[in-house]
């Protein structure tokens, strides 16, 4: 199956399309612009959903739902939100079709126009703090902290699955807060948490950073992110925490009385990651053999395959892999037993490769004479024969050292690709080059942020946490600099 990826460092973005069809994660659907999610790439998006929807009950937060359907009129009241998310926005004018009396099939029904347009939501900041306007009346009802999985649609042209398209699913965290404090130390936890998350589950180095002005979310005071280096040398956001001060909070007359009996707006904050992140996956650790997952975050751990000739030595491996399968599920590690008769074995073993299976046991009537396996790592692709005693424990220890195995190529591979950039000469050469992360020093204008971006197609990914002060000249303007910015073409 392998054999007919097209080659990473041939064509990037084909073998990554070819990756997401051939492992059946996704497909384009009949309506442009939008995928289906089969049921391999759901399931991996239902293991990031409940690691991440464990860690954020685990600070407090409860999940609820909110209408898809946003009134236009709310748009209108934060202006930078509406300015950020117009050209997105598909929008509902009627509510019924009828037959088309020429024959010409259905048509929209004129006399059904809707009193007020309505927005599919592109986020939910409006719709949520419409509601929250009549929960709030007092600190007491404070902090509210909520998460919302969902869908959400912006309308985009050029699209490409996982990663940008028309329709996605994600989560969106809205709180509300009795202080600015409380406001910003909330989006700092939630950044925190993504990057807890990217590193510890999807094997995944990030960089945490502030957002510029320019690349701050529609109506944010602050926006922090979490970046990460793909293998062609773009970066993709993996994940934003929004400082919203008291922006949304103003728009909809929510306001409070604090406990000294004074009146005032409730302070806010937004986050979310989405479908994206499955993208993120695959760009960053899958090779020319196919997918390669990190056990914390694989639908399935282990498959085993038999190998025989005939139906008394399947059944006598049979009775070996079951148990080796029981025990396996016992102790907590997600496993399959392939015997399906309408493949080879070398078919299936190709098959699991491709579809990231991080181990792969494989028993023949040989094995069952000697009490041994055959255990094959994903990541590494390397083989070894094995006694069957203790394999649970050692199934285990493999699969967190797959874990860390994976963590660390893809750092590496960041470390190797960060440049410290002193002049424009070398900036462009890494960006014509090899690509990559660029620390380079800026003069902190959005006028030669602009006009590096018109330039180049690179943009300020972020400000890092960890950038220390130090004196430098900007590598476009040549004015004085504090600090270095993290500069990259991205996703």
């Amino acid at each position: 199956m392998a054999k007919f990826l097209t080659k990473r460092d041939e064509n990037y973005a084909r073998w990554y399309n070819d990756l997401v069809i051939k492992t059946e994660m996704a497909e384009n659907s009949a309506v442009r612009g939008c995928m289906v999610i089969r049921p391999y790439g759901y399931s991996i998006w239902e293991k990031m959903q409940a690691e991440l929807d464990r860690m954020f009950k685990a600070t407090g937060h409860v999940n609820a739902y909110f209408p898809l359907f946003i009134p236009k009129s709310f748009f209108s009241r934060e202006a930078k939100h509406v300015e950020g998310f117009a050209k997105e926005c598909a929008i509902v004018t009627h509510y019924r079709l009828k037959n088309d009396p020429s024959g010409g099939g259905v048509t929209v029904d004129p006399t059904a126009k809707l009193e007020e347009e309505l927005i599919i939501r592109p986020t939910s900041e409006t719709i949520i703090w419409n509601s929250y306007r009549n929960w709030i009346q007092s600190y007491r009802d404070l902090p509210i902290l909520i998460n919302q999985w969902a869908n959400v649609v912006r309308w985009e042209m050029r699209t490409r699955l996982f990663l940008r398209t028309a329709e996605f699913l994600w989560q969106e965290g809205h709180t509300a807060h009795a202080t600015r404090k409380e406001a910003e130390e909330e989006t700092v936890r939630m950044i925190n948490v993504y990057a807890d998350f990217a590193e510890n589950y999807m094997a995944l180095p990030v960089i945490k950073g502030y957002k510029t002005e320019s690349e701050r979310f529609a109506g944010a005071i602050d926006t922090y992110a979490i970046e990460a280096l793909m293998q062609d040398g773009k970066a993709l956001q993996a994940g934003t925490s929004h400082f919203l001060g008291q922006n949304f909070a103003k728009a909809f007359n929510v306001q409070f009385t604090d406990r000294s009996g004074k009146l005032d707006y409730v302070w806010a904050t937004s986050w979310g990651v989405s479908t994206r992140l499955i993208g993120a996956l695959i760009m960053a650790h899958a090779d020319n053999h196919g997918l390669v997952l990190p056990p914390r975050l694989a639908p399935l751990q282990v498959v085993i395959i038999p190998i025989y000739r005939d139906n008394e030595q399947l059944e006598m491996i049979s009775q070996t892999a079951m148990k080796i399968k029981n025990d396996l599920e016992n102790a907590g590690i997600s496993s399959k037993y392939d015997d399906r008769d309408t493949n080879k074995p070398g078919w299936k073993f190709a098959d699991y490769e491709l579809k990231g299976v991080p181990v792969r046991i494989a028993i023949g009537p040989r094995d069952i004479e000697n009490g041994t396996l055959e255990i094959a790592r994903r990541d590494t692709l390397q083989k070894e024969v094995v006694g069957n005693d203790g394999v649970v424990e050692r199934i285990s220890a493999l699969l967190e050292d797959i874990q860390k195995n994976i963590y660390n190529k893809a750092l590496e591979f960041r470390t190797k690709n960060t440049f410290y950039v002193e002049d424009w000469k070398d900036f462009i050469s890494v960006l014509d080059n090899s690509g990559g992360f660029i620390m380079a020093h800026w003069d902190g204008t959005p006028e030669t942020e602009e006009k590096i971006k018109e330039e180049t197609k690179a943009t300020i990914r972020c400000i890092p946490f960890d950038s220390p002060e130090e004196e430098g000249k900007c590598i476009y303007s040549g004015k004085p600099s504090k600090r270095r910015v993290l500069f990259a073409r991205s996703y």
